[in-house]
């Protein structure tokens, strides 16, 4: 029962942080435009720390394939980490994901990443997954990170469990 309702809550907690950029939930961005376009801060490096972490019923080996990277504002920077299947039968994984401190959520964007989507491995199978991000410009003007000079970034696998699919509210969907 407790597993169902852990893994129920991925759909749930990724509609809600979306939608109201909550609990260091990250933005997605859609536009390679917005990325060509931003003005790098070059004088203001954050160093980005990751963290991997798997539910109880996870038999992953999940971690980041490095520990951190300093970025600048409006630099897109590329990260992986690594997930691998132990066991002797196929696992599918969902992930979630936030950002500490939770209000430097909404300048970290997500260009391409593998969390809310259904990641199945095989027996002893084993994959990179990348995280390609930036921290937004806007960053450096919010007098709320004048101090922030470090982001963590962290992931939390969980099971997935065949046939569970929860509808997306039509205001959500793309």
């Amino acid at each position: 029962m407790t597993v169902g309702l852990s893994y129920a809550a991925v759909p749930l907690y990724r509609i809600f942080c979306q939608a109201y950029s909550y609990g260091g939930t990250t933005g997605l961005v859609e536009s390679d435009s917005i990325v060509s376009n931003m003005t790098v801060v070059k004088n203001r490096p954050v160093k980005i720390r990751f963290n991997a972490d798997t539910a109880s019923s996870m038999q992953w080996n999940f971690k980041p394939q490095q520990h951190d990277i300093t970025v600048v504002p409006g630099e897109t920077a590329l990260a992986f980490y690594t997930a691998r299947n132990p066991t002797n039968k196929p696992v599918t994984g969902i992930s979630t994901y936030n950002v500490i401190p939770f209000e430097a959520g909404q300048y970290f964007n997500k260009i391409q990443c593998f969390c809310f989507e259904e990641q199945q491995l095989n027996p002893h199978e084993q994959v990179d997954m990348p995280v390609f991000f930036y921290i937004d410009p806007e960053f450096t003007d919010d007098p709320k990170m004048e101090y922030v000079d470090e982001i963590v970034l962290s992931y939390t696998f969980f099971e997935a469990k065949e046939g569970l699919k929860l509808p997306v509210p039509s205001y959500v969907k793309k």
